[in-house]
C-alpha cells in the first residue's frame, strides 16, 4: 500500500489509536495533519514521531463540536495543500454513567464529541473530495456501538450513529470516486482502558476468543487498508478489528 502525496487529517490524533492511525498513514507516505483540542503536547510528540522516521506532518487545534473552529481549520488545510484525500474522524471521549443517573451534560459531551463532531469534519471536506472526484473517509466507531455497555448509553448511542451516518455518506458519495467507511475497534490498549482493574481485565479477556486485548496499531493497519487505492470498491462497510469479541 502507498499513500505517497495523501492528504490525511486525522481528528483526535495525538494519543491513543489516532496517533497509531497518524503514525501509519505518514509511514505509508501521506502528509498527516494531527488535530487535537486540548494537548498541544501530545500532538507535537506526535508530529515529532513521524518526522524522525522520515514522514510528514503537522498539527491543527480545533474542537471537532464547534462548527466555526472546524470551518477555519480546514480552510487553512485548504489553502495549504490544496487537497484533502483522507478523513479520519477518530476524536471521541467518554462520560459514563448509569441512565438513570446520567446528566443532561453527560449525554450531550459526547454525542456532540462522537457524533455530531464526525457530522461536522466530514461536511467540511465534501465539496473538496466531490470535486477532486476522490476521498477517503473513515469512521471510527466501537464494539459498543454494535453490543452495547451498561453505563454507556451515551457512547453507545454515538457510536452506533457513526455507523447509519457512514453508510448515508457512502450512498452520497460514491458517484464521485469518494468512500466513507468505518472500523469498530474492541477493547484496545490505550489512556482509556489502562486504568481498568486486573480483575475487569480478565473479565473482558474471557470474553474475546482471541484471549488478549488489541494494540492500537491492529487498528491503524484496518485504516490504512481503507485509506488505500486497495480500497476502492469498498464503501459503506465496516471493519470490526475485537479478536472475535462481536461476530457478524
Amino acid at each position: 500500500m502507498s499513500l505517497t502525496g495523501k492528504i490525511a487529517v486525522v481528528t483526535g490524533g495525538s494519543r491513543g489509536i489516532g496517533r497509531a492511525i497518524c503514525q501509519r498513514l505518514a509511514a505509508l507516505g501521506a502528509t498527516v495533519i494531527v488535530n487535537y483540542v486540548s494537548n498541544p503536547a501530545a500532538a507535537d510528540e506526535t508530529v515529532k514521531s513521524i518526522k524522525d522516521n522520515g514522514g510528514s506532518a503537522d498539527s491543527s487545534r480545533f474542537n471537532v463540536a464547534v462548527a466555526a473552529e472546524i470551518e477555519e481549520a480546514f480552510k487553512k488545510i485548504l489553502a495549504d495543500h490544496g487537497r484533502v484525500d483522507i478523513l479520519v474522524n477518530n476524536a471521541g471521549i467518554t462520560r459514563d454513567g448509569l441512565l438513570m443517573k446520567m446528566k443532561e451534560e453527560q449525554w450531550d459531551e459526547v454525542l456532540d464529541t462522537n457524533l455530531k463532531g464526525a457530522f461536522l469534519c466530514t461536511k467540511a471536506v465534501t465539496r473538496a473530495m466531490m470535486k477532486q472526484r476522490s476521498g477517503r473517509i473513515i469512521n471510527i466507531t466501537s464494539v459498543i456501538g454494535y453490543a452495547g455497555n451498561a453505563g454507556q448509553a451515551n457512547y453507545a448511542a454515538a457510536k452506533a450513529g457513526m455507523v447509519g451516518f457512514t453508510k448515508s455518506v457512502a450512498k452520497e458519495l460514491a458517484s464521485r470516486g469518494v468512500t466513507a467507511n468505518s472500523v469498530a475497534p474492541g477493547y484496545i490498549v490505550t489512556d482509556m482502558t489502562k486504568d481498568l482493574s486486573s480483575e475487569i481485565t480478565e473479565t473482558i479477556k474471557s470474553e474475546i476468543p482471541m484471549g488478549v486485548l488489541g494494540e492500537a496499531d491492529d487498528v491503524a493497519q484496518a485504516v490504512a487498508f481503507l485509506a488505500s487505492d486497495g480500497a476502492r470498491y469498498v464503501t459503506g462497510q465496516c471493519i470490526h478489528v475485537n479478536g472475535g469479541m462481536l461476530m457478524e
